[in-house]
């Protein structure tokens, strides 16, 4: 069964606002956007939405869409994930932590791509210049090698 979630880059000049996930979640251990699953009765943005709140306590607006990611953990024939990727220079409230994770603001240039899933050094650098994309990308069975991507960019 395929789980549908969003990941949300909030970007603040230079800076982009990333959760260290807490060890016992999915990705625990690695630096991300914040997003999560989708709610069978949301949108792409009002999960985008809910889950930044959720993980940050931070409100986002003017969400600009990137693209789609699929991910397959093992071989077969459905992705086990298909995420909308947003990212947003629009947010409010106060930075708040909770128990999915640390939260740091990072430098553009001090991403820490090697602490983070592998696929991130593919599309990430695209979203930060501000262009769209599509991706699918094959794991391992465990997630820790990526065995095949390809990604399509756009302007």
């Amino acid at each position: 069964m395929v789980i549908y979630g969003t990941v949300c880059l909030i970007m603040n000049e230079k800076r982009v606002l990333l959760i260290k996930k807490s060890a016992e979640l999915f990705g625990g251990g690695k630096w991300n956007g914040l997003g999560g699953k989708m709610h069978p009765d949301e949108s792409q943005k009002q999960a985008c939405v809910r889950e930044v709140f959720e993980e940050s306590g931070l409100k986002v607006s003017n969400l600009k869409y990137h693209g789609l990611l699929k991910f397959w953990f093992g071989d077969k024939s459905e992705p086990d994930w298909i995420v909308y990727v947003f990212s947003t220079n629009s947010f409010e409230g106060r930075l708040r932590e909770g128990g999915e994770g640390i939260l740091r603001w990072i430098e553009f240039s001090e991403i820490p791509y090697q602490e983070m899933w592998e696929d991130d050094r593919h599309w990430l650098p695209s979203l930060l210049e501000g262009k769209t994309f599509y991706g699918e990308f094959c794991f391992n069975e465990e997630g820790t090698k990526l065995l095949r991507k390809k990604l399509k960019k756009s302007k």
